[in-house]
C-alpha cells in the first residue's frame, strides 16, 4: 500500500514550504495540487477566460493536460507539453486559480489525475480539500493554519525579498478574501477534515513544523 500524507489548511499557511520538506526527509512525491490549479489558471488567463465564465471553462477543460515531474530533486509544472514553472507564481494566476477552482469541471480532472498518482505512490500532497476530497483515506492527515497578521507579513517578507514594494494591508485583505471563498465555496470547501490534526504554524519554526508531522507519519 502507498503511503498517503494529506495537507489542508488556507493560503500563505506555509503548507508548500512544509510538504516539500517532508517530502524531501521521507522519500515521498510531493504532488503540488496548488501548483495544478495555477498551470489550469494560466490556460484561462492565456486564452481570455473571464474567471466568471463558467461555461467556457468547462468548454476548454478537457483541452488541458497539466502532469508535475521532477528532474534533479526539482519539481517541473507542464501545461500541455510546456513548462510553465516558471510563470505560475504571480498574483494575477494565484486570483484566477483561487476564484476558478469552485467550479466542478476543473476540480474533477485535476482531482482524478492527482487520485490515479495516490493509488502507487508515496505521496505527500497540499491544498485545500485533500483530506475530505482528494485522498479521504490518506495515511495520515494534518490542517495547517496561521493567523491572517502571521500569514500576511511571511507574504510581504517574500515579495519584499524579490525586490517588490508590496502594500502589508492589501495583502492581509487579500488573504482574507480567499480564506472567505475558500471556505464558503459550494463544492470542496475548505475544512478540517474531521480526523485531521490540527497545527498552527504561528509561532513555529518551519523545522518545528517538519518534524511534528514526520512524527505523525512515523506513528502509522
Amino acid at each position: 500500500m502507498a503511503m498517503n500524507v494529506a495537507i489542508d489548511g488556507p493560503a500563505g499557511a506555509g503548507k508548500s514550504t512544509i510538504a516539500k520538506a517532508i517530502a524531501k526527509k521521507m522519500g515521498y512525491v510531493y504532488v503540488d495540487t496548488g501548483a495544478m490549479y495555477r498551470a489550469m489558471a494560466l490556460y484561462f488567463l492565456r486564452s481570455g477566460i473571464e474567471s466568471n465564465d463558467e461555461a467556457k471553462i468547462a468548454a476548454s477543460v478537457d483541452d488541458i493536460v497539466v502532469s508535475i515531474k521532477y528532474e534533479d530533486g526539482a519539481q517541473h509544472v507542464i501545461l500541455n507539453g510546456e513548462d510553465v514553472t516558471g510563470l505560475i507564481r504571480t498574483e494575477e494566476v494565484g486570483n484566477m486559480a483561487s476564484a476558478t477552482s469552485v467550479f466542478a469541471p476543473v476540480r474533477t480532472k485535476l482531482v482524478a489525475l492527482q487520485q490515479e498518482l495516490a493509488k502507487t505512490t508515496d505521496v505527500i500532497m497540499d491544498g485545500r480539500d485533500i483530506g475530505t476530497v482528494v485522498l479521504p483515506n490518506a495515511n495520515v492527515k494534518v490542517f495547517l493554519t496561521a493567523s491572517v497578521e502571521c500569514r500576511a507579513k511571511r507574504r510581504y517578507d517574500e515579495l519584499v525579498a524579490k525586490g517588490e514594494s508590496p502594500d502589508f494591508d492589501k495583502i492581509a485583505k487579500d488573504i482574507e478574501e480567499r480564506d472567505y471563498r475558500d471556505s464558503h465555496r459550494e463544492i470542496s470547501p475548505l475544512k478540517q477534515a474531521e480526523d485531521a490534526i490540527l497545527v498552527d504554524s504561528s509561532n513555529m519554526t518551519i523545522d518545528e513544523v517538519v518534524d511534528t508531522i514526520i512524527n505523525l507519519c512515523e506513528g502509522k
